[in-house]
């Protein structure tokens, strides 16, 4: 499996803390349908378990939480498997935004700016277990909102990630094209991710 993922780098994710739901585990899953078939989560389930993290993506329930370092090893396992490149990624951030189960954890939301933005971190917390996400900056008049994300240091693919995930839950509030970009991160030296929203 070393072409796949090192022995340092799974060693590294292997000590991730934290726990996330498993909808990012079954997002992967339906990716790995749609470039493969079904050949697809079945080889991703086969290299996993090789690999010492076995999943079964059918027993996954969306809103459990599930240790974070499992589906961080899938989400690296599959982007390697499948070639997914940065567009691929932001679609998968997109994804995830935008699945069934969203609306249903950010319920009264989305329907006020003011209230997204007063709780975001309210709202990381649903997600994720680890982490501290946090609004810096934001001007309705002048349309941008910075974040700061602060001890999440797992793998740039993260960072790929939430440029997309970020900007699509944005644009489910503003109701306008929304960009984002990461101008601070921790894998090039930063004390944390810097996130900027523009509408």
């Amino acid at each position: 499996m070393s072409e796949i993922i090192s022995r340092e780098e799974l060693d590294s994710l292997s000590k991730v803390k934290g726990e996330v739901r498993g909808l990012g585990l079954k997002v992967i899953s339906d990716f790995a349908l749609k470039e493969r078939g079904e050949e697809g989560p079945k080889l991703l389930e086969e290299t996993m378990a090789k690999l010492g993290y076995p999943v079964k993506y059918k027993e996954v329930k969306r809103t459990d939480f599930y240790p974070l370092k499992r589906e961080a090893i899938n989400f690296l396992v599959a982007s390697r498997l499948f070639n997914f490149d940065d567009g691929k990624i932001h679609e998968i951030g997109q994804t995830l935004a935008r699945a069934p189960m969203v609306p249903r954890l950010f319920l009264g939301y989305i329907a006020s700016f003011d209230r997204i933005i007063k709780d975001i971190p309210g709202m990381w917390r649903k997600a994720y277990t680890v982490g501290n996400l946090s609004l810096i900056d934001v001007s309705v008049k002048e349309k941008f909102a910075i974040l700061h994300l602060e001890n999440f240091n797992i793998h740039p693919f993260y960072c790929q990630l939430f440029i997309s995930h970020f900007a699509t839950l944005l644009q489910m509030v503003v109701r306008k094209k929304v960009s984002c970009k990461e101008i601070k991160c921790t894998f090039r030296g930063d004390a944390y991710h810097e996130f900027v929203l523009r509408w």
